[in-house]
């Protein structure tokens, strides 16, 4: 049975939402910066100004695109390493010839993943938003 894909609605937020918090409880190197509460207010946001993927019903992965910047802004999935992550990125690949996204450094697991997915290192930065160090991956595909 194929994966269901879907654009997200505001109803999804919170199903987002657990899937990070349950990440960030589970990820030794990564300390709470928000509430659970807040991530799902922030998820909530990038649904209205983002082109916002969600994977399955119910909902075990998403994918948060910034359009205008050609930028991933998150890829969160339920189960690391089941295919959810690649069924969204290749729908957010479709039509597109380059994206980008930055990753934590620690996350190592997400580098191969992205580097299985054709993508490149082409930046660091020693901190992100979150005061963690970030590295910053670009694909350059074929339309």
């Amino acid at each position: 049975m194929a994966l269901e894909l879907r654009r997200a609605n505001r109803a999804d937020a919170a199903a987002c939402a657990a899937i990070v918090n349950n990440w960030i409880d589970a990820t030794c190197w990564l300390p709470r910066a928000h509430s659970r509460e807040k991530i799902e207010e922030m998820i909530g946001a990038g649904i209205a100004m983002r082109e916002f993927w969600v994977a399955g019903d119910p909902v075990v992965g998403y994918l948060s695109f910034k359009a205008e910047a050609s930028q991933i802004m998150g890829l969160y999935t339920a189960w690391p390493g089941g295919g959810i992550g690649k069924a969204l990125m290749d729908r957010v690949k479709v039509g597109r010839t380059w994206l980008q996204l930055w990753s934590h450094t620690a996350n190592v697991r997400a580098h191969a993943f992205y580097r299985r997915e054709g993508f490149i290192e082409v930046g660091r930065k020693s901190s992100g938003e979150d005061g963690i160090p970030e590295i910053c991956m670009e694909w350059h595909g074929d339309g």
